[in-house]
């Protein structure tokens, strides 16, 4: 098991167009950080969706620069979650210990990104990521991970309050034309062992009990939604993002009154993929 990693930190959802996109979140029920700008070497703009103790983040290109090709690469696809964040306190001992497990890991990134307070007055956030090797990508997700130098700057207590009471997160769906492949890839890359699950599914843990990476197929996607439609998926790639909320009456609302369109259970709900997700958005009771 790696010892410098702690499961799921953040997940990227990139968009083609990030303001638009933030509407289409908050619309949801969102509540979303003011836009941020990347060090300039990244080219990248953000917005983060604070949860706990995890978050995601819609990110765009803003101007192409090598650190962002294969952003720009993916966006030329589709929009949808293209990378999955696992959270390190020790970037440098993490790509130690990657390449102590056989991995051929490049050297930590640093970055930061200006923030505005809610208070007034701004901070800046930095990181420190590390990338597993381009070659691995199960069902096309790459894999880094971050160190937060300044959580605090992060992790800002009036941005972890949605109108919908979203809380963690709690999977995410890969499509996969081979689960046990594809999750055996990824198990091997988090030295985690794949749990099988109904259907033909399977569950690769992140560790420290936080959000799950799943596998399955269209046809058993199929069979756990009702009523989502696959159109605008891919045939191999990011399909659904689940999130855990404290009221699910409430988030009912929020969805409903958005005006986007969704298939409302008793037990859970989906937001089909529309512009700016690009994936199925899934709330569930905590």
């Amino acid at each position: 098991m790696l010892q410098h990693f702690a499961g799921i930190d953040h997940v990227v959802v990139s968009v083609r167009d990030l303001d638009a996109a933030a509407d289409t979140w908050r619309r949801l029920g969102f509540t979303l950080s003011p836009r941020g700008t990347h060090s300039a070497h990244m080219g990248t703009g953000n917005y983060t969706i604070m949860l706990s103790p995890d978050y995601f983040e819609l990110l765009s290109v803003l101007v192409p620069t090598p650190h962002n090709k294969k952003t720009s690469d993916f966006l030329a696809v589709r929009e949808g979650i293209d990378r999955i964040a696992l959270n390190t306190t020790d970037a440098e001992a993490g790509a130690a210990e990657l390449a102590a497990h056989g991995l051929a890991v490049a050297a930590p990134v640093a970055f930061g990104r200006p923030v505005e307070l809610p208070g007034g007055g701004s901070a800046e956030a930095r990181f420190r990521t590390i990338q597993w090797p381009a070659t691995e990508k199960p069902a096309g997700i790459a894999l880094f991970a971050c160190q937060h130098l300044t959580p605090e700057a992060v992790w800002i207590p009036e941005l972890m309050t949605h109108p919908n009471t979203a809380q963690a997160l709690d999977r995410v769906e890969v499509l996969a034309r081979d689960p046990a492949g594809a999750a055996a890839q990824t198990g091997r890359l988090l030295d985690r062992k794949p749990v099988p699950e109904s259907g033909g599914a399977l569950r690769v843990p992140s560790g420290s009990g936080r959000a799950d990476i799943v596998f399955l197929t269209r046809d058993t996607f199929t069979a756990r939604h009702p009523g989502v439609t696959l159109d605008l998926l891919p045939e191999e790639g990011s399909a659904c993002l689940s999130i855990r909320v404290r009221d699910y009456a409430m988030a009912q609302q929020h969805v409903a009154a958005s005006g986007l369109p969704a298939v409302i259970r008793p037990d859970r709900l989906a937001v089909l993929p529309t512009a700016g997700t690009g994936i199925v958005v899934e709330l569930l009771p905590r």
